[in-house]
This record gives structure tokens, sequence and C-alpha cells, in this order.
């Protein structure tokens, strides 16, 4: 599964040096034991390095606690076999936001080892966002006990579209401060390690087909609905980039021709009437705190009568748009996600009549609705499953 942009290989901090060699020995080793158990000649023969090394490395493996051995039987020959423990490999997911910063550790098996989030300023720069990550990513493997070693490589999702041609952040992003920063480059010199990154509404579709409910779907869309409004699709059982990487920009379908101007330029776009950034500037009035999105799920739940209307609005206009894609593309389902996932019916509700009224009546009957159960984790989660994926473990 292609990535909006990868890097197979990180430039180590001293490049030439004994430790960095060791340490690119070691990945290639890890990358074969990925698909299961090897013999160290197996080894041998797939990285090209010598038997001895593979056996120095193996043996510096084992006693850091990343791989086991085992005396075996091969070709009639007595061989030793050695397998990746559970967290031999370990891949890094990050969720880059507005005003949030979160980071997973995950293992082989897709369970999360260690997960912590943190809030960031309002129209943080990169550079902050990213040495961010770098100390809450060193917190969580200190205290998780996991050896840096053990990464296989980290995926970071961004809040808006990346021009595949550069890498860059290309303009539309939630983070304007982030606009033309080759991002890919910047976190692999940051962190060392091989760097996967892509838009946050595509990875909030890849862990909805990897860690959530919906493995067996081919055709899915998931959408986020927060500070700005995106999707990501699953198309034919693959995600879809299309030309240059900048698809599911559903948050500037024209909603209101004469409505509000958006960030993009336009009048009435779909962000100006459902985001979260809407909704908090409509129900802040008078208010002498700002409202969360937390808040405004608390209140909509606890039956606030202008926090509900606000809500169904942006639900109704939100079901419009997606009866346009649904017309388009025919999903079997469409996920919603972000913030405002924990208000269950009371959004779903309003946008599903908005869907059937606006698609096709087949397409509309047809296509399944549903709340990410994963909350606030998916992007996360996704963007751990990107790096398993790179390295060859799961496809969908």
């Amino acid at each position: 599964m292609p990535s909006m942009q990868r890097s197979t290989e990180s430039p180590p901090k001293k490049p030439g040096s004994q430790s960095a060699l060791r340490h690119l020995n070691q990945q290639r080793i890890i990358e074969c034991l990925l698909t299961g158990p090897s013999t160290q000649a197996e080894l041998s023969r797939q990285t090209g390095l010598s038997t001895a090394t593979v056996s120095n490395i193996v043996k510096i493996m084992q006693d850091a606690g990343l791989v086991s051995t085992e005396p075996i039987t091969s070709s009639g020959r007595r061989a030793l076999s050695v397998r990746l423990n559970s967290h031999g490999a370990v891949a890094v997911g990050i969720d880059f936001g507005r005003r949030h910063l979160r980071v997973v550790l995950a293992s082989l098996g897709y369970n999360v080892i260690a997960e912590e989030s943190i809030e960031l300023p309002l129209g943080h720069h990169a550079e902050e966002g990213i040495a961010a990550a770098v100390g809450l990513l060193e917190k969580l493997l200190s205290e998780s006990g996991v050896e840096r070693r053990a990464v296989v490589g980290a995926g970071a999702g961004i809040p808006g579209p990346i021009d595949r041609r550069t890498g860059t952040v290309a303009q539309g992003a939630i983070l304007p401060e982030w606009v033309g920063i080759d991002i890919l480059h910047r976190l692999e010199e940051a962190f060392q390690f091989p760097v996967f990154v892509d838009n946050d509404a595509n990875l909030g579709a890849l862990s909805e087909v990897t860690w959530g409910p919906h493995s067996g779907v081919a055709n899915l869309m998931f959408l986020k609905i927060g500070s700005g409004i995106g999707a990501g699709l699953i198309l034919n059982g693959a995600p879809y980039y299309g030309n240059v990487g900048i698809t599911g920009e559903i948050g500037h379908a024209t909603i209101h021709e004469h409505g509000l101007i958006c960030r993009c330029g336009n009048r009435g776009c779909l962000e100006t009437i459902a985001s979260t950034t809407t909704m908090i500037e409509l129900l802040g009035r008078g208010r002498e705190r700002p409202l969360t999105p937390q808040d405004i799920v608390r209140n909509c739940l606890a039956g606030d009568n202008a926090t509900q209307r606000i809500v169904d609005d942006a639900g109704l206009a939100v079901g419009r748009a997606l009866g346009n894609v649904a017309n388009l593309i025919n999903p079997e389902v469409i996920v919603v996600g972000g913030p405002l996932a924990g208000l269950g019916d009371l959004l779903l509700d309003p946008i599903r009549r908005g869907l059937v009224r606006h698609a096709v009546p087949v397409v509309g009957e047809t296509t399944h609705l549903a709340m990410s159960s994963l909350g606030a984790r998916a992007e996360a989660l996704g963007a751990a499953a990107l790096v398993f994926q790179h390295a060859g473990i799961t496809s969908i």
C-alpha cells in the first residue's frame, strides 16, 4: 500500500560509524523476521551479511530481549531459529492536530503498548510540534521499557493535504504554519529512523480496516469532523490518492453558494457550517470562556437545546455532502470520526437524514453509516498500521 510519502532508510547521526552500521544491519534483520522466524543461515542469505555478523547481531538482540532463539534441525543439519519477541518490532504512530499531539507505540499483534496525548498551542509551528513528538516518544519508550532499536519506523498524520510530488504540506492545511515544509525530511532528521507520512483522514480510513471492525470492507470512506473536515477513501481494497495526493477534501464542498467565506477562499463550504471551529464560534457567543469540542459533546448529551440544534444543522449539511460523494463512489461503509464521535446517534441521525435525502435511493439505502469505535485514537493507530504495512506485515 503506497503512502503519500515514504522513506526506506533514515540517516544515521554519524554515517559510517560502527554503531550506525550495527543499527542499520539490525534493522535489516528485523525486516526479515517480520514475516516469521528464520534460521541464522537464512538471515545471512536474505540480508547479504556474513554468518558471523548475523550471529553477533542476533546475540546482541537476544541480550536486549528483542528476539528469542531455538535450536532446530534444518535440511538434516543443526541450526538456530530466530524469532522476534512481542516487543521486538514496534511501530510508532503520531497524530499531529491543530491543538493536540498523540503518540502510540504498537506491537506486531496490533496491540497498543503505550499511548499519550498532549495539548499544543494554537498556531504552533512545525519545529515546535516535531520537538514535542520527539520528547513524548522518548518518554513512552522509557516508561514502557521498549528499546529504541526495536522501533521499525514511525507513521505521522498531518491535518491537511500533502503534495506527493514535493512531499510538502500543501495549501489548505488546518496548520497553515506547516505549509510548504518538507515534513518527511524534517521528521526523519528528528527521529533518526524510517518515517511514513500521510493525511490524517487517510490514516483514519486505514485504521478502520486494520484496527477497527471493517477489515473485510473493500469500499470505505472515513469522514473526520474536527477543526477541519476531511475524508479518507479505501476503494477496491486500496487507499485512493488521486493524481498528486490531494483527495477527500469534502470540507470544501459548497453547501450554500452565498454562505460565509471559507479559509480556502470559496463561499459556503461545508467547513463553514459543520466544523467544530464553526460550532464553537456559534455556541460561544456571550460565554466567559471558549468552548471545546468536549463541551459540545457534553452539552449535547445533557440536552442543551442550542447545542443540539447546531449539531443537527451540521449533521444535515454533512449528510448532503456525503450524498453527493456516495452517488459518485457508492461506498459500502461511511465511518464518522473526530472529536465529536462521542455524540453517537445525536450526530449520526441528522447525517443519515441528509445522506438519504441527497443520494440516489438505492445508494442511500445500502450505504452503512457508523461512528468510529476508535475515537480520538483512530489517526495515530492508522499511522502505526502504515508502518507495519510498509514492513510487509499485512495488507488490506
